[in-house]
């Protein structure tokens, strides 16, 4: 009698399973090995063009944070002063709500100020680079026609001199409460001064400077008056009166 020749004899494995075994296998590791290789190259490609907006000119990192004014304007009801918190050496600062009720607060720099133009370039693209948890973060600015505007996230208990000089908020700043403060403020120049890839003096750092938000973290505000070092000084010229 004839037998299958597709067996190897009693109890054996036939070709066709073999077969059907293998080739799935096959395919299988080919479709990951091209899967792998696309990856690959989809993460080179990212991580070039990363490295290559690094060193992109600062503006042209801001840019990409731009808001239009007519959204400012939106946000503040025409910057009102019942949204006015607050006056700076370089204009004023209102509270504003963005369209998908994101609380902000708004740095409207003054159109008389003999350095607006320099100080504005120099706290988007500075604060913009900024990431801590005891630094004020750049939401963004606005720049148009006559307009120098920058965009924060809103600090709700307002500045630290608010709770020091007011004798009623006074009393909510216990000594562990005042401790938590001041390690946070040190942490924030320590990332100016050493951590950040940019060495920084604030040159203006005060009381109305330092925010503090809801858990009383407190937060360091206003990088106008901010010097840059480079990376291998120690010491800046300073000859300059700034700061009050």
């Amino acid at each position: 009698p004839s037998t299958n020749k597709t067996t190897e004899g009693k109890g054996g494995i036939s070709s066709q399973t073999i077969v059907a075994i293998v080739v799935p296998i096959v395919v299988a590791v080919v479709l990951f090995a091209i899967g792998l290789c696309f990856i690959t190259q989809k993460v080179r490609k990212k991580y070039e063009a990363v490295k290559e907006d690094s060193v992109a000119d600062d503006m042209t990192t801001v840019q990409s944070l731009q808001y239009d004014l007519g959204t400012i304007e939106a946000a503040t009801n025409n910057f009102s002063d019942d949204n006015k918190i607050g006056e700076g050496g370089f204009g004023a600062v209102y509270k504003g709500t963005l369209a998908n009720g994101q609380e902000i607060a708004v740095k409207r720099l003054s159109k008389t100020s003999g350095q607006g133009a320099e100080e504005f370039k120099n706290e988007a693209v500075l604060v913009a680079k900024l990431q801590h948890r005891n630094l004020v973060r750049l939401l963004g600015f606005c720049l148009e026609g006559e307009e120098k505007i920058l965009i924060y996230e809103l600090v709700p208990n307002k500045s630290l001199d608010n709770f020091l000089f007011d004798p009623e908020k006074r009393g909510q700043l216990d000594w562990s409460r005042r401790y938590k403060i001041i390690g946070g403020i040190a942490r924030g120049i320590l990332y100016l001064h050493e951590d950040s890839r940019l060495r920084i003096i604030h040159r203006n750092l005060k009381t109305s400077n330092v925010l503090l938000d809801e858990d009383m973290n407190s937060k360091i505000s206003d990088f106008g008056m901010a010097r840059i070092f480079g990376v291998d000084q120690t010491q800046g010229n300073t000859s300059r009166v700034v700061g009050t």
